[in-house]
């Protein structure tokens, strides 16, 4: 059976602060999969300024997640980010060790940790933005796996199956060659120059298992 419901829930029928809301609603469509991207992501300096509301959400909202769909069995899966990784070799395969670069990704790796306690789940470590790209300057000596939202979208449904992590990205590139690609005028900046340099520069993945799942 291919038939596919999906339910869209609001902040205010599912508060991921609060176990009862998140119950209820489990009680009341009864999922057989719950896709975990609720959470705080930008702007990144709120991480920094408010560690609360980044754990609060990041952390401690996806960990009841997790006792919900534990407790009725439902399948999980987490949107976590590349970011985990120490983005210093770059190249990272899903089983190499994690080390988060900032508070945004202690946050994320916070909620993974719950995840992975829960076999019945699916983590995607995505490297992925909005379409146009929203900065006006990309940083020409980063290399990532930028892919847009709507490229993730068309495949998610060849990855709910799986269990484990998969890292989920687009061609391995600087960030500023992504950018480029989608808007000529945008500027080229140096992370080095404007970030210091020991911020982490190689942060790409290796989406091989991600490309051989959608091309199954």
């Amino acid at each position: 059976n291919n038939k596919l419901n999906l339910f869209f829930t609001t902040k205010k029928e599912c508060n991921i602060l609060d176990i009862k809301s998140i119950q209820k609603i489990c009680k009341k469509i009864k999922p057989s999969i719950i896709l975990h991207c609720a959470g705080l992501s930008r702007p990144m300096q709120i991480h920094e300024k408010n560690i609360s509301k980044s754990i609060d959400l990041n952390i401690i909202g996806t960990a009841n997640i997790v006792k919900v769909c534990e407790k009725y069995n439902i399948k999980l899966i987490y949107f976590s980010t590349n970011y985990v990784y120490p983005g210093k070799k770059g190249n990272y395969s899903e089983s190499d060790p994690v080390l988060p670069i900032n508070n945004y990704a202690m946050s994320k790796l916070g909620g993974e940790c719950a995840v992975q306690m829960y076999k019945n789940s699916l983590i995607l470590r995505i490297c992925m933005t909005e379409k146009p790209f929203v900065h006006k300057q990309a940083f020409s000596d980063v290399e990532m796996n930028f892919m847009y939202h709507e490229d993730l979208a068309k495949n998610l449904l060849k990855l709910i199956d799986k269990k484990g992590i998969i890292n989920v990205g687009g061609q391995k590139q600087s960030v500023y060659k992504f950018a480029r690609k989608s808007n000529k005028k945008i500027k080229s900046i140096s992370a080095k120059k404007k970030l210091g340099k020991n911020y982490p520069l190689k942060q790409s993945m290796n989406v091989n298992k991600y490309l051989k799942l959608i091309r199954d």
